[in-house]
C-alpha cells in the first residue's frame, strides 16, 4: 500500500495557498493562529485575576502578556472616522492592535451587549482591519468572540 505525501507550500501546492479559515491539510492562515494565541492568553490572564477588576488592568495585562510573546502591541491608537466626502466626523481608541492585524477591544462587564459589537464593528470599518476579538473579562466566565469584516462591506460605494 503507497501512503500519499501532501504537498508542502513550498511544492505549489496552490490550494493549500488558498485564504480561508481551514486550509488543507489543516494548516490554518497566520490572522486565525493569532487570534487563537491571543484567546489563549486572554483566558489565562482570566484564570489568573479572574472578573472585578477595571478594563484598563486587562487591557494592560494583554498588552504585557503578548509583547512577552515577542507580538507587536500598539495601545491606544486612534483612528479617524470619516464622511463620504472625507470630512473628520470623529475618531476613537483601540484599546490594542496586536501586529498591525487585529484590532482588540476589551470589556470589563457582566456580559457583552449588542452596543459592545457595534462599537467593534466600527472600529473595523474606519480602520480598515479586517478582523477583531471582542474580549470580556468581567462576568462570571471569560467570553470572546471574533469579527470579520469583509472588503466589500469595510465602506460604502
Amino acid at each position: 500500500m503507497r501512503l500519499l505525501r501532501p504537498l508542502s507550500f513550498q511544492q505549489g501546492n496552490k490550494f493549500a495557498q488558498t485564504s480561508g479559515l481551514l486550509h488543507l491539510w489543516g494548516v490554518k492562515d497566520p490572522i486565525f493562529q493569532l487570534a487563537d494565541l491571543v484567546r489563549e492568553t486572554g483566558y489565562a490572564i482570566y484564570s489568573y485575576h479572574g472578573p472585578g477588576h477595571l478594563e484598563k488592568v486587562y487591557e494592560n495585562a494583554m498588552a504585557h502578556r503578548l509583547t512577552r510573546l515577542g507580538l507587536e502591541v500598539e495601545r491606544q491608537r486612534r483612528f479617524l472616522v470619516l464622511d463620504d466626502d472625507g470630512t473628520i466626523i470623529g475618531e476613537y481608541q483601540a484599546d490594542l492592535i496586536v501586529n498591525r492585524s487585529l484590532i482588540l477591544e476589551i470589556k470589563a462587564a457582566n456580559a457583552l451587549t449588542d452596543h459592545h459589537f457595534a462599537q467593534l464593528l466600527g472600529y473595523l470599518r474606519s480602520s480598515r482591519i479586517p478582523h477583531g476579538l471582542l474580549m470580556n473579562f468581567g462576568g462570571p466566565r471569560f467570553e470572546i468572540r471574533k469579527l470579520i469584516m469583509s472588503p466589500a462591506s469595510t465602506m460604502p460605494a
